[in-house]
């Protein structure tokens, strides 16, 4: 038996009572097998006639998201559960990309037809949850035990050029090899250039699961290398192989000391792979993943101030403007992990006085404010912004560490 939600089972049960069987299919099924805790399940739901019958049965238990409907997909979330609703369908090619498919949805298609048009054999495993039967057609499970990833289909499999991304980031992430026959395709895919027909935010998705959730990314990046892929990133493609090893070897570091949030998480793996790069490759390789600027400010700003030395009070104030230097400190004692014990011994004094200097993971409160200026009698100006400039950099160079000492320090420098 596959455990599921007990939630889920008021929903089933709905579907029953309307003439359909539901499957639970894909990642949720391989997470369990593997003893992975997921609250993303996808549903595949047999006898029902259309999807707008399924919305209709759906509706019930909240707010249906259809947004996937043209792939025969609706979205449920339920208590933090995200649930895809599917009908059996066949795929046909249509065009180049990953959406170039026409989707041809069955009600009464059967299992290992509609399963075929899947992309691993690990990913085709299904949960009949009427009968309390697993469904493995293509010997998924088998895969999982003998730790190696392999295509369904080849026919199926090289119509979406975003599988190859798929495949490198499953490997990664599950410690998985490729068969024979999966990397060959892969590698003619990449030969043939059909990578080039996905968008940069697909590929960004798919580096981002390897880069966040896998133990050791550096797999990943070695099957980068091995199948071509790293042709497609001009600014890794010509790196010695000793930087491509400190890369490697950062970005594992940086797995092992993950923080709770995703975003951080983000900007800290692409700063690993970037921060041996001058700031013009680092920006070209950030913009072929991803157009947010606020991403691609956070990895300049780390990679453009390295720790090297001790750091005055000031100078760390002023670190702190740039940067959060707890941020700086992850990424630096990944890099310096291994290999230079005197700068690892540079960040912890740094750490230490960054948090007597209450700048740790913020940056130092001015005393001044625009009110100060206003009760000297100045009018509003554009020379505010001057003056509360002046007194920060001040304040940052110890020159007041007090609202009463800032007031005496302003009227000094208005006189």
């Amino acid at each position: 038996m596959i455990d599921y939600p007990n939630k889920l089972n008021k929903i089933f049960d709905k579907l029953r009572n309307n003439g359909a069987f539901v499957i639970i299919i894909g990642g949720y099924i391989r997470d369990k097998l593997l003893k992975i805790d997921s609250k993303d399940i996808d549903i595949e739901v047999y006898g029902v006639s259309s999807f707008n019958k399924l919305e209709s049965i759906l509706e019930e238990f909240g707010s249906v998201n259809s947004v996937g409907k043209s792939f025969g997909v609706c979205k449920l979330n339920i208590d933090g559960l995200d649930l895809d609703f599917s009908l059996p369908r066949e795929d046909s090619k249509t065009g180049s990309g990953h959406k170039g498919f026409k989707v041809n949805t069955q009600a009464d298609l059967d299992f290992i037809t509609a399963t075929r048009r899947r992309d691993f054999t690990i990913n085709a495993i299904g949960y009949n949850v009427a009968k309390k039967k697993i469904l493995d057609p293509f010997n998924g499970i088998e895969d999982l035990k003998n730790k190696i990833l392999k295509a369904v289909d080849r026919k199926s499999f090289i119509e979406d050029p975003l599988r190859v991304y798929r495949a490198v980031q499953f490997c990664a992430r599950f410690d998985l090899r490729m068969d024979r026959e999966l990397f060959s395709l892969c590698s003619m895919m990449i030969k043939d250039n059909m990578l080039a027909e996905l968008p940069k935010q697909r590929i960004f998705q798919e580096i981002k699961k390897l880069l966040l959730k896998a133990q050791k990314p550096s797999l990943g990046f070695i099957l980068f290398q091995e199948l071509g892929i790293v042709k497609e990133f001009d600014e890794l493609h010509n790196l010695s192989q000793y930087n491509w090893g400190q890369i490697l070897n950062t970005i594992d570091n940086l797995a092992q000391n993950r923080t709770s949030s995703e975003t951080t998480n983000t900007v800290l793996a692409l700063a690993g792979i970037c921060y041996i790069l001058d700031s013009t490759k680092a920006k070209s390789f950030i913009l072929r993943l991803s157009d947010e600027k606020e991403l691609l400010k956070k990895v300049l700003s780390l990679i453009s101030n390295p720790i090297t030395a001790v750091l005055s009070d000031a100078k760390l104030y002023r670190l702190a403007t740039k940067v959060k230097i707890e941020e700086l400190l992850i990424l630096n004692r990944a890099v310096f992990k291994n290999t230079n014990n005197q700068l690892l011994q540079v960040c912890d004094e740094i750490q230490i006085r960054a948090k007597h200097l209450g700048i740790f993971n913020k940056s130092m409160l001015p005393l001044l404010r625009g009110r100060d200026i206003l009760a000297c009698g100045m009018s509003p100006s554009k020379e505010f912004s001057t003056i509360l400039k002046m007194g920060y950099e001040a304040q940052m160079d110890g020159e007041f560490y007090s609202h009463e000492d800032a007031i005496v320090w302003l009227k000094k420098y208005l006189a």
